[in-house]
């Protein structure tokens, strides 16, 4: 992190400032509303389908900080055999198809927002244009896409080893019990 501005941090870093809002946010919202049925005896109707719409979005900006962070679900043992520089070159052809299928979801999901544009949609309780709540297919595609490329260029290109978390977790444990 040395030598990186704080304009330059906050962009590496806004899946993870946006997951940590919308996280504490729906619980937030969902700790209210179990408060105010239960002890108050108040429905907040339309809580639960903001609660809803919050995790989606976290779910997918999840998703797009896990991939900054190489952090998806891979089979990687078989990577064991070649050399690291050999490794990087696989992963990285895995990864192009990876944003193939991301340019077609961000595509398909522009198509049926517009459709949904054209022939509104609306939630029951909030009464929102369901083809806003949409926006996160095309919003978290494209940045998981920009992510996967940014992975790919410090791991190629730069020469860094970028770590999953699961592992330094675990690797963090083993020099704990070996002291």
């Amino acid at each position: 992190m040395k030598g990186k501005g704080i304009f330059i941090r906050l962009l590496d870093n806004v899946e993870s400032y946006i997951c940590q809002f919308l996280l504490s946010f729906f619980i937030i919202l969902l700790f209210v509303q179990i408060i105010s049925r239960e002890v108050f005896s108040v429905n907040i109707s339309w809580g639960e389908e903001l609660a809803r719409f919050s995790f989606v979005w976290f779910v997918f900006f999840g998703a797009s900080f896990a991939a900054r962070l190489a952090a998806h679900n891979r089979v990687t043992i078989q990577f064991r055999w070649f050399s690291k520089k050999t490794a990087n070159y696989i992963e990285a052809f895995a990864d192009l198809i990876w944003i193939v299928f991301n340019i077609v979801i961000i595509y398909k999901s522009i198509f049926l927002i517009n459709s949904m544009l054209q022939f509104p949609y609306i939630s029951p309780t909030l009464g929102w244009s369901m083809a806003y709540i949409y926006m996160i297919f095309p919003l978290s595609f494209s940045v998981m896409t920009i992510r996967i490329i940014q992975v790919n260029y410090l791991k190629i290109v730069k020469g860094i080893d970028i770590r999953d978390p699961d592992k330094i977790e675990v690797d963090m444990e083993k020099d704990t019990v070996s002291r």
